[in-house]
């Protein structure tokens, strides 16, 4: 059964009619061409997206380019069952169809966006009402978004779950009361450090840090004012101490510092005494105050050949406690082995 257009109404002996408001509202990007490819119909979706009225008696090549990507041409308009088009003002996105001829020479196109129906759904502000109720273009697009929000939610999942890995983690490697690092985080700092040491050479100091009458405190005072105490020594720690530094609390009442960067004893021992002198300053707690000290011993990685973290942390342990045997209160740090000693004084007395 042969399809006869005009702009109002054709008939013809035998034919069936159709009028292009019909046409149009059952394909909405059909477009009909005489045979001089002069446009002179189309569908409401396609009249909104070329821009209106205006583009009826134009030549279908002033309005389109035939063609995909670098092979758009304005060759001869073939019937076909595939045809590939772009908008001239729009060459970004791409259409495709059929394209048949028509009783007179003329040409039907139905057109639809293909991969581009997103862009194209933004670009005009395109609704349902657009597309043909048998066009499955609004449920592809339902698919995307879909999808999308699927995507979405799976790599907001993904997020919460590694946020919460990572809060597992610093949980783990956190002292709890303090905020502090905790012996295992230590561990793994002093580690690396260790191995930093060896392929850079970069030095670093490891404080070992004991307060001096904590357990005064919580004998006669209570855990909770020792918390507190514990809670005022880590603050100061943090101040005195760098970012790139590393403070935990590895005992009740004992604290390591991995301090980068420093092999002179001058700048450690300043520290040291500036610690000392701040935690002596007194600690309100309800209607009294608490007083605490602390010694220091340190050890300083220029002075082994490979040291291990065990020997270090057992040497930074030792002069702590020489620091309590002369009386507490203050910092000790550990000097060079005999032999280097001797080989620094020969090197200066040269």
């Amino acid at each position: 059964m042969t399809v006869v257009l005009t702009n109002e109404m054709l008939q013809g002996s035998g034919h069936a009619r159709m009028s292009t408001v019909a046409l149009g509202q059952l394909m909405p990007m059909c477009l009909w061409l005489g045979p001089d490819h002069t446009i002179l119909s189309m569908g409401p979706t396609l009249e909104k997206i070329i821009g209106g009225p205006d583009a009826i008696g134009k030549s279908f090549h002033d309005v389109f380019l035939i063609g995909r990507g670098g092979a758009r041409t304005c060759a001869k308009l073939e019937p076909t069952r595939r045809i590939h088009l772009s908008l001239r003002k729009k060459p970004a996105i791409s259409l495709r169809g059929a394209l048949v001829q028509s009783d007179g020479g003329g040409f039907i196109l139905n057109l639809t966006f293909g991969i581009h129906l997103t862009e194209a759904i933004r670009e005009f502000s395109m609704t349902e009402a657009d597309f043909a109720s048998s066009d499955l273009a609004m449920e592809l697009l339902y698919l995307q978004e879909a999808k999308t929000v699927v995507l979405n939610e799976l790599r907001g999942l993904n997020r919460r779950l590694e946020d919460a890995r990572r809060s597992a983690e610093d949980q783990a490697r956190t002292d709890a009361l303090t905020g502090l690092s905790n012996r295992r985080a230590f561990d793994a700092a002093l580690s690396s450090a260790l191995v930093d040491r060896r392929l850079s050479g970069r030095p670093f100091a490891l404080a070992h840090l004991d307060l001096d009458h904590f357990k005064a405190v919580n004998d006669t005072l209570g855990h909770a004012a020792g918390d507190q105490v514990l809670t005022q020594v880590a603050r100061i720690l943090r101040e005195e101490t760098r970012d790139r530094d590393v403070v935990a609390r590895v005992g009740g009442d004992e604290f390591v510092l991995l301090l980068r960067d420093i092999l002179d004893p001058a700048p450690l021992q300043a520290l040291g005494v500036r610690i000392i002198s701040r935690l002596e300053e007194p600690v309100p707690f309800e209607n009294t105050v608490c007083r605490i000290s602390g010694s220091i011993g340190v050890v300083i990685s220029s002075n082994y050949d490979d040291p291990t973290p065990e020997q270090m942390m057992a040497d930074a342990d030792a002069v702590l406690y020489q620091s309590k045997r002369e009386g507490r209160a203050r910092c000790t740090i550990a000097p060079p082995p005999l032999g280097q000693q001797v080989v620094t004084e020969i090197r200066t007395a040269g």
